[in-house]
């Protein structure tokens, strides 16, 4: 693909927003250019006046993690640091927003891909999503302030197996574990979004953004300490002799 070409695709459907990743043929993996992407289509649905905003991937997968093929293998460390750093500026502008955002996940939603939607207001998954973070395993590190949201929805020693082992898990476990809304089969998933979307839409948008905010503050007391903290490791990570950036992508193993 041709770098020039936009990788985060956005349409304005009366007030509801859609952003869509589109690298279907790297199963929408992470790249900069996404995450820069992905971030400015948030502020430019705040800019529009948007009541509510879905986020969905193009093709087979929702986000299969880091995109490790077009990973330059550099350890500069200030570069490691703003990259980090923007994507947890998604994480940041996902829970600013004052519109709720809902994430439609089919297929895989693995590291920073499970990042982006487990930090969406509300997740409904097709019947084929599969999550994991498998960022210890290829000897890395989470990055979406995820080491503050697993502990507190599914309590310390859940969220440490997850991580640890990074095993997949599938839509109906995620669901089981109180980590997502919904699950419905994969040719209901956009309409089932959009109708979550329309019905919020309608819905007082002070009272709502005002629910939004304080909900969040309730459980952010430490999100950004715990952010800052990924960062640190991350770098750590990314410097040692344990990360390959040659493993490949975020897969089923």
């Amino acid at each position: 693909m041709n770098q020039a070409e936009q990788v985060v695709e956005t349409k304005l459907d009366g007030q509801i927003g859609w952003i869509c990743l589109n690298r279907p043929h790297r199963l929408n993996a992470v790249i900069p250019q996404l995450v820069e992407e992905l971030y400015a289509a948030f502020e430019h649905f705040e800019r529009a006046g948007a009541r509510a905003v879905i986020l969905s991937g193009r093709g087979r997968a929702f986000c299969a993690g880091h995109d490790l093929q077009s990973d330059t293998g550099t350890t500069d460390e200030l570069k490691l640091r703003r990259e980090l750093q923007k994507i947890q500026d998604v994480t940041r502008m996902i829970q600013r927003v004052p519109y709720p955002v809902i994430a439609a996940v089919n297929g895989y939603a693995l590291g920073a891909g499970c990042e982006f939607a487990l930090v969406c207001d509300l997740i409904i998954a097709a019947a084929d999503a599969r999550f994991g973070f498998p960022e210890v395993g290829v000897g890395l590190s989470v990055t979406g302030g995820i080491s503050h949201l697993l502990p507190v929805t599914l309590g310390l020693v859940r969220a440490k197996e997850l991580l640890f082992f990074g095993d997949m898990f599938t839509a109906e476990q995620a669901q089981s574990m109180g980590l997502i809304n919904r699950v419905v089969a994969l040719d209901e998933l956009a309409q089932t979004a959009e109708d979550a979307a329309r019905r919020l839409a309608q819905l007082p948008p002070l009272a709502l953004a005002r629910a939004k905010y304080a909900l969040n503050r309730g459980i952010q007391s430490d999100m950004e300490a715990a952010l800052q903290l990924e960062v640190e490791h991350a770098v750590a990570a990314i410097q040692s002799k344990e990360y390959s950036h040659t493993s490949g992508n975020f897969r089923k193993k």
